[in-house]
């Protein structure tokens, strides 16, 4: 098994510490539930560069309500230097640690031609594309009522076809290696009727990309209560032959490798006895290894756990 989406700093740390110790721990974590290899994943708006070159693009959005919101959230988070990250994290790997230099790159609409410019100079092994805002509306921000106060005010059907243009551009942009939580505009619970149109079109983009997809237990921990993708989505993605990643979405040390033995019995349950692992940003397969002796499998995949999100700690965006 993988988990390749980790973070090292939670969306409410400002302070954005590079610490060895802290790596080591989540590997320990990752190892006791059977998890072989970890991606570092962190976000690609934590980085100065990337505040420099992007911001403030949330202005072309005529929603001028939302960009307060907007550059509150940057202004918090653009405060490690990539640099200094890529350097932390080559030294856990030559420190025999199991872990993959990655980064989650969020979609910037028309930017990502200069994103890919960026980041070329970098040894990444895999890069995690993702949408997190439809223009400056951070749809996923569970923790704004700025961002939540759009859900009651827009329409299900044209939000997910938004969503969906974005990923479609995201995947065509050459800036990605896997597609992150594919289906995340369901965070907060809000699902068309007949989602089979978007369903298609997503795994349509993964596959004509010639990209890997993630299947994240992150969507367990919010309002959704569900695995990313959807069953019916995953499906589709293992019907057009597109690899597979799993991700925990961790931000937190006791999140790392969250209910993989769940996410074994999923991938079981379509057949997936392979996933796809990274080497500068060259795809390999790597078989899910059962899990091992003494950790107890979790409930059915699509059970209950509680009530499907952690008010504590499970609401940050992903």
């Amino acid at each position: 098994m993988l988990d390749y989406h980790l973070h090292l700093w939670p969306h409410d740390q400002r302070d954005t510490p590079l610490d060895l110790e802290q790596v080591a721990a989540y590997c320990e974590r990752a190892a006791a539930a059977g998890v072989v290899e970890v991606a570092l994943t962190e976000h690609l708006f934590r980085f100065v560069q990337a505040k420099g070159l992007l911001g403030p693009f949330w202005e072309a959005d005529p929603a001028a309500h939302l960009h307060g919101s907007m550059a509150a959230y940057w202004q918090h988070h653009a405060t490690a230097d990539l640099d200094r990250y890529v350097d932390a994290v080559l030294e856990a790997k030559r420190a025999g640690l199991p872990v993959v230099l990655g980064l989650e790159v969020d979609w910037y609409a028309g930017r990502m031609g200069a994103v890919g410019d960026l980041l070329a100079g970098y040894p990444f092994d895999v890069l995690l594309g993702s949408v997190h805002w439809l223009g400056a509306w951070r749809f996923d921000d569970l923790d704004d009522p700025v961002s939540m106060a759009e859900w009651p005010a827009r329409e299900v059907d044209a939000v997910w076809t938004a969503y969906v243009d974005a990923l479609e551009e995201l995947a065509a942009s050459g800036a990605c290696d896997v597609l992150a939580h594919p289906d995340l505009v369901k965070v907060a619970g809000h699902r068309p009727g007949r989602p089979q149109e978007w369903w298609d079109r997503i795994a349509e983009a993964v596959a004509r990309q010639r990209l890997a997809a993630e299947v994240s237990s992150a969507g367990w921990r919010k309002p959704v209560g569900e695995q990313y993708p959807a069953e019916g989505l995953l499906v589709r993605l293992a019907a057009h032959g597109v690899p597979l990643t799993t991700a925990s979405d961790a931000h937190r040390q006791e999140e790392v490798a969250d209910r993989a033995d769940e996410l074994r019995a999923l991938l079981a349950s379509i057949g997936v006895d392979r996933l796809q692992g990274f080497r500068r940003r060259q795809g390999h397969s790597v078989p899910v290894a059962r899990a091992p002796a003494g950790v107890a499998a979790g409930p059915a995949p699509g059970a209950p756990s509680g009530n499907g999100s952690d008010p504590g700690r499970g609401q940050e965006p992903s």
